[in-house]
């Protein structure tokens, strides 16, 4: 196995890793945006109002998204399982 070899295969997990997070990251970012501008407009400084919704939403984004994140997860593993006498050379 090369070095270029094996930068490819972290490149690619890495690009795996966030495509898979995304969908809960930006549910969370949104949802955690709307809380802090109602906090602001209503000036309610409540730790538990922000903490809860940001919690469903990424509960629910996981939710929704699950069998696309295990379906793109299975594809890479098979990739790379598909390969690996290539990578054991």
């Amino acid at each position: 196995m090369t070095e270029e070899t094996l930068l490819q295969i972290g490149r690619e997990s890495v690009f795996v890793a966030m495509q898979v997070a995304a969908p809960m990251l930006v549910c969370g970012l949104v949802a955690g945006l709307a809380i802090s501008l109602l906090q602001a407009v209503t000036q309610v400084q409540e730790a538990t109002l922000s903490f809860i919704p940001k919690i469903i939403a990424v509960g629910a984004a996981f939710l929704i998204a699950m069998p696309w994140m295990i379906d793109k997860m299975v594809q890479f593993t098979n990739v790379l399982m598909g390969d690996f006498r290539v990578f054991i050379r």
